[in-house]
């Protein structure tokens, strides 16, 4: 079935509403429409089974797992990429990073000796994208950014100044707090240039940046009560640099016992900070009488950081981010729409990032940009927050990584289409095929006893591959085996999967 685009009429028939075009609008239309709030929580290289309700036997997030009871809780969810600013590019466009050609993150590591060069990828956002923020705005929704923005130029990282014209508010945001790539350290006063964007108000020595970033939100939330929200709360938690409440280390080092899967208190301990933001978020949404109108979605950008076992596990899934293997790119993810899902629903339908764009337009019932949406990879998932055990009306999810990792991810493109999974890694063009049904780890390849859907697959891949402009790494004339053995990448050829652990999560 052909990959379905962002259909404007069907759109606005799946509501029963008639189109109009966001820019005829009236103020007086406009506030006619009842909105859902609409909160997006992206965790920074949160693991598949970084959460309680995903089967974690160390970390404590019953905030989250409140959140779950009450919402659909995905199995089969995806980020666009196994790296973070591609995925943060494809939740703002709705459009797939090889289509974007931002492929990599904006600092992407350079490996000069490889076998492969790779493709001079886009390395910002462009700022002519009709991005969700902007096409919110335009009906009359308040955006706020808080958090993780990492989408501006690698060549304007020293410049907090030039950096301003690529940070969030000049994508259609109308409130920012922080917006770089890295906070530098957890604690105030945090080191990065142009970092104290929106926290202008100082901070005290011992200030945590998840609960200064919360604080920020909940104000927000709180002054604008009466108006549609969107807000986009990029946690830069859990990634390194690890640094959290020394309470909460000495907590979960005191529950660590031999022979479990999670075993790091210190990383521990920031998911529960993510855990309290997300319990103080649902918190003032009652207080406020507006948990009942708005839209909560928690995710993450990649897979969890797992370099053998640390500073996360990723097991039953096979490898961490910076790799195509499902560690690497599947993650948790959690849907609340009140009056449209079902509390406590597990749904095992295969989503992406991608799907967001569509999926927020439609419930704001906001029609858009049609020469945007034409490009739109995304399907909407209203239909399976309405009914989890629907089908969406696409014949695959794709990735493009045309990249080598610094934790050891080689430049690969891969496709799932029902339970089949085939990865082709560039380097010397061989392929992997896997059924995710009966090998979750990914531990038997069938790409020699299943030749024909292994030849189906690959020119599925291949053919999208065309349809988007992917850009491809190419030969390098440069390459020196012994050079780029020493040049500190952790993996040079993929490893053999792990065993799976006794334990796997729900679902």
């Amino acid at each position: 079935m052909k990959q379905r685009r962002l259909d404007v009429a069907m759109l606005w028939v799946c509501l029963g509403t008639a189109a109009t075009a966001v820019s005829g609008v009236q103020a007086t239309e406009l506030a006619s429409v009842v909105r859902p709030n609409i909160i997006m929580l992206l965790v920074d290289d949160l693991g598949w089974t970084d959460l309680g309700c995903y089967g974690s036997d160390l970390y404590r997030t019953p905030n989250i797992d409140r959140l779950a009871s009450g919402a659909v809780r995905f199995t089969n969810a995806y980020a666009a990429c196994t790296v973070c600013s591609p995925t943060r590019a494809a939740l703002m466009t709705g459009m797939y990073p090889a289509r974007l050609h931002l492929t990599n993150w904006i600092n992407g590591s350079e490996r000069p000796y490889a076998r492969l060069s790779i493709p001079a990828w886009t390395k910002y956002l462009k700022r002519d994208y009709m991005t969700l923020p902007k096409a919110l705005k335009a009906a009359g929704y308040l955006t706020i950014h808080a958090g993780k923005w990492h989408l501006a130029p690698r060549s304007l990282v020293d410049s907090a100044e030039e950096d301003r014209n690529y940070f969030p508010l000049r994508y259609g945001f109308d409130i920012q707090f922080a917006g770089t790539c890295s906070p530098g350290t957890y604690f105030y006063p945090y080191r990065a240039r142009g970092f104290d964007l929106g926290l202008a108000d100082g901070g005290k020595p011992g200030e945590y940046l998840t609960d200064r970033l919360t604080d920020e939100v909940l104000k927000v939330i709180e002054r604008n009560r009466d108006r549609p929200l969107f807000v986009y709360f990029a946690h830069f938690n859990v990634h390194t640099p690890l640094e959290a409440k020394p309470q909460y280390v000495k907590k979960y080092q005191a529950m660590i016992q031999e022979g479990m899967r999670h075993h790091n208190p210190t990383y521990a301990a920031m998911v529960q900070s993510v855990d309290d933001s997300v319990g103080r978020i649902l918190a003032k949404l009652e207080e406020l009488k507006i948990a009942d109108r708005t839209m909560i979605v928690f995710t993450s950008d990649n897979g969890g950081l797992d370099i053998g076992g640390d500073p996360t596990e990723n097991r039953p899934l096979r490898e961490g981010k910076g790799w195509g293997y499902e560690g690497g790119v599947r993650v948790p993810a959690i849907i609340k729409w009140p009056g449209v899902t079902s509390p406590g629903s597990v749904c095992v339908e295969p989503i992406t990032t991608i799907d967001y764009y569509p999926t927020f337009l439609q419930a704001a019932k906001v029609a858009g940009d049609p020469q945007h949406n034409a490009t739109v990879d995304g399907v909407s998932l209203l239909p399976i927050l309405k009914n989890p055990a629907a089908k969406l009306e696409r014949e695959a999810i794709y990735w493009h990584y045309p990249h080598y990792h610094n934790v050891g991810g080689m430049p690969y493109g891969a496709i799932r289409a029902g339970d089949m999974k085939l990865l082709e890694f560039y380097e010397d063009m061989r392929v992997e095929l896997y059924n995710l049904r009966e090998d979750l780890g990914e531990t038997r390849n069938l790409a020699d006893r299943m030749p024909d859907e292994a030849v189906r697959l690959r020119a599925m891949l291949h053919a999208w591959r065309k349809r988007v402009a992917a850009q491809m790494p190419t030969a390098n004339p440069a390459y020196d085996a012994k050079k780029d053995a020493e040049s500190g990448f952790l993996h040079t050829t993929p490893p053999k999967p792990a065993p799976l652990p006794k334990i796997e999560p729900p679902g």
